[in-house]
Order: structure tokens, then sequence, then C-alpha cells
């Protein structure tokens, strides 16, 4: 069979795919092209792809009878993909679950505590030679401990999220989920509403049209004017203009992101603010969890290709 991986991966995963496969390898660091999409579909039996290939309704139209039968994602976030486009054009559609759920969880805490503790303003005061030495009413933030945190979609993300703040931060958890969750910790299921009220408020559910602007300026108006606003589930859940228009008029107090509406280009008054910490979709940024994510990808792979159950269907 032949595959095609569209972006460099670790070489534990490259060595597993080409054990089985006949791989070829794209060395760009950038999503596949319009061309290279169509191509994909047209002269691979299956297609490893990741964030940013976007393999729209378009793409699948401009193809009728492709010859590729997977996409076996790399990552749990798929909104990339129109998974009716590519069932209605017989393709099946993997993802990589669970081996992202506590890195994910950790740049979460990351932003949290960056952004209330304002560490990215300090980092550029140091580095700028602006810094003039300690004082008591230098650079006060929001102290974390003790307060509440707002966690919209309590699924294995939002759980790991608040298996961290509860147990160590001592963070009085709120949640807000569509269907019912078990958090597996003292929790209380709120309206969206009033999660977005807490002190800290993180937005941890999947990308995708049901999600679209989940969080709007409705929502944000929910927000106490000292509150931090984090997201680390996908840029477009979030109105990216109507928050930095709450940043600039003070209605919350800061806000750290991992994820942006349109990748890599960001809201340009959100690069000018110190209070906005802003990281470049570090989310999984780990060795070990990068390959993991792909041997799993790999693992769909196999399954499909002996016929087996898939690991990971969407």
């Amino acid at each position: 069979m032949k595959l095609l991986v569209t972006r460099p991966l670790p070489d534990p995963v490259m060595q597993a795919a080409r054990a089985r496969f006949d791989v070829t390898a794209r060395a760009s660091t950038l999503p596949l092209t319009p061309e290279e999409l169509r191509a994909s579909l047209r002269e691979f039996d299956a297609v490893l792809p990741t964030l940013g290939d976007l393999y729209r309704a378009e793409v699948f139209a401009d193809v009728p009878d492709p010859r590729a039968r997977i996409l076996a994602n790399f990552g749990v976030g798929f909104n990339h993909i129109d998974l009716a486009a590519a069932r209605a054009a017989g393709l099946v559609v993997t993802n990589t679950p669970g081996a992202v759920t506590d890195a994910t969880a950790d740049i979460a805490m990351t932003l949290i505590l960056m952004t209330a503790r304002r560490a990215g303003e300090g980092e550029r005061l140091v580095r700028a030679g602006k810094w003039q030495g300690w004082h008591p009413t230098q650079m006060l933030g929001l102290h974390v401990s003790g307060k509440t945190l707002g966690i919209i979609g309590m699924g294995r993300i939002g759980k790991a999220i608040a298996r961290r703040a509860h147990h160590g931060f001592g963070l009085e958890i709120l949640y807000y989920n569509r269907s019912e969750a078990e958090p597996g910790l003292p929790a209380r299921a709120v309206s969206l509403t009033e999660a977005m009220a807490a002190d800290v408020v993180v937005v941890a559910v999947p990308g995708g049209p049901a999600n679209h602007y989940l969080i709007n300026a409705e929502q944000l108006a929910a927000m106490k004017p000292g509150a931090i606003f984090v997201n680390i589930s996908r840029g477009d859940v979030v109105d990216e203009a109507a928050l930095a228009h709450a940043l600039q008029h003070g209605a919350i107090g800061g806000a750290g992101l991992d994820v942006y509406e349109h990748e890599p280009q960001i809201h340009p008054a959100l690069l000018t603010m110190e209070n906005v910490t802003l990281l470049p979709h570090l989310g999984t940024a780990a060795l070990e969890v990068r390959t993991s994510m792909g041997l799993m990808a790999v693992e769909n792979l196999i399954a499909h290709a002996e016929g087996l159950p898939l690991l990971n269907p969407v």
C-alpha cells in the first residue's frame, strides 16, 4: 500500500510506517497545497495528514473516485477534515486521542500560570534590559491558588486539567459539558454562562461546526473584569475579534492562547497586548508525545490494511 505522510514526523514513527507501507514523506512543514490535497486522494492508498491539511468538501468533490481509503489523522482534532464528505467518498478517518491528553493539560496550566503571574510580560522586561530590581508592588498578578476554575468541555483533556488544578492548586472546579460527565473529583456542573463567570476559564472542547464561536461576545461579557481566559482547544471555537475587544476594553484581565482562529495568523490587536500570553500551538510539543501520536496513527493504518477494527475511528 502506498502511504503519504504529509509532514515530517519523529524517526520512530517513520520507521514503523516504512516497515509496513510504501511511504512517500513530504519534507515541507507547511500544510498540503490545494493541488497536493487532490493528488493525495488520487495517487495514494492511505494518507497520514495533520492540522492544516484542509480536506474540505470541495477537495473530495474534485476527486470523485479516490484511490485513498483512509485518512489516519495525526492529532486528536480533526476539524480540518470534512467527515461527511470523506465518508461519502468512501474514506474512513481516524485520530489519536489519549496520546495528547496530559501534554495538552500541561499547556493549559502553563498558560494559566503565565498569564495570571504576568510571566511573559516579565520575561520581556528582563530581556529588554528594563528591569530595575525587585520591589513590593512590581508586576502584581492574580494569585491562582484557591480560586474558581471554569472548564468548558469535560472530556479527557478537561478532566486532566481539573485534576491538576484541583489537586495541585486547590482550585474550585466548575464545568460546562453538553453531555453528562464524571470528572472524578469534586466539581460542579453549571451552565456555560456560570462557567464563564469563574476566576479562570479554560476552553477544552473539540473544534468543528458544532462549537464554532461557542465563545463569543455574549459569553465573554459574562466574565469577571480581572478573570483569565485560556484556549487550548481549537482557534475557531473562540471569536478572536470579540476576545480582542474584551481585552482592549478591560472587560477581562488577560488571556492565554495556544490556538488561533486563522493559524498561523493572529489578530493584530492580540500581538500588542502585554496581558496576553501567546504560544505557537505547543499543546503536544514533546518528543515522546508526538512519537506516541504518530505510532497510534500508524496502528490505525495497519488495522485498516489488515481489515481489522480501527483503533480510533471518528
